[in-house]
């Protein structure tokens, strides 16, 4: 099974991102690939002037049922990082869109200390199944706590997604990018399992994403790494062992 991560630049504009997703979707399945995952809040952005205007959550609901349409028209899996709304709370969230209609949806647990003003904290992952395989999704900050990783794994995920948006202010994106290469090759590591990080790049919000969106395999070999400012389509072949 073909799996894969998609490296992209976040608009302030949800329809300038949703273009981006399917364009970048439709190349996907161009390469055969059968599940996809974009960075963290991808489709909807973090501006709060953008999540907060009159009419964007029709807006959005508009975006995802076009996503999900995409995701059935070419028979691909789509992971993609967007805002929750649920009553007077707004989570973190990253959709799961399957070709056969099935939809599943992850709210990130560790946010921020900024997220932490407008986000309200997840309470459960989240592990799927498709194609006989089982996968998992986590948010960005999640990487850093290998609890969770560790219990997705203990429930048979072959494959652990990490949608993140890391923005910094530049000298820090710097600095940590080594940190952020290590951590997703060490829970591959100890969970004997893939991981894809599809990360951002360029700027938002006034910071820097830098890119290096990652697949690392169960021996913590890099199957493949993006640079720093490209648009990307990074995939990798699941060998068809221990499937269910």
């Amino acid at each position: 099974m073909r799996v894969g991560a998609a490296q992209m630049f976040i608009a302030d504009s949800p329809a300038v991102n949703e273009a981006t997703i399917l364009r970048l979707a439709a190349q996907a399945a161009g390469r055969g690939v059968e599940l996809l995952a974009f960075p963290e809040m991808s489709l909807t952005g973090y501006n709060p002037a953008t999540l907060g205007r009159p009419g964007f959550k029709e807006e959005l609901e508009g975006s995802l049922d076009r996503i999900a349409r995409a995701a059935a028209d070419l028979g691909v899996g789509l992971l993609v990082g967007r805002a929750e709304f649920a009553g007077d709370r707004l989570f973190n969230a990253a959709t799961v869109f399957l070709p056969d209609g099935r939809l599943h949806t992850y709210r990130k647990i560790y946010l921020t200390e900024v997220e932490a003003r407008y986000f309200t904290p997840g309470t459960g992952h989240l592990v799927f199944s498709y194609k006989g395989y089982r996968f998992g999704v986590i948010i960005c900050r999640d990487q850093n706590y290998p609890e969770l990783a560790r219990q997705i794994a203990a429930e048979g995920a072959r494959a652990l997604f990490i949608l993140s948006a890391h923005y910094y202010q530049p000298g820090e994106a710097r600095w940590k990018l080594p940190k952020n290469r290590a951590l997703p090759i060490a829970r591959a590591v100890e969970n004997r399992c893939y991981v894809l990080l599809a990360n951002a790049i360029g700027s938002h919000i006034g910071m820097v994403s830098l890119g290096n969106s990652l697949i690392a395999d169960p021996e913590g070999g890099l199957v493949v790494m993006a640079d720093e400012a490209s648009e990307t389509l990074l995939t990798c072949d699941l060998p068809g062992d221990n499937i269910l």
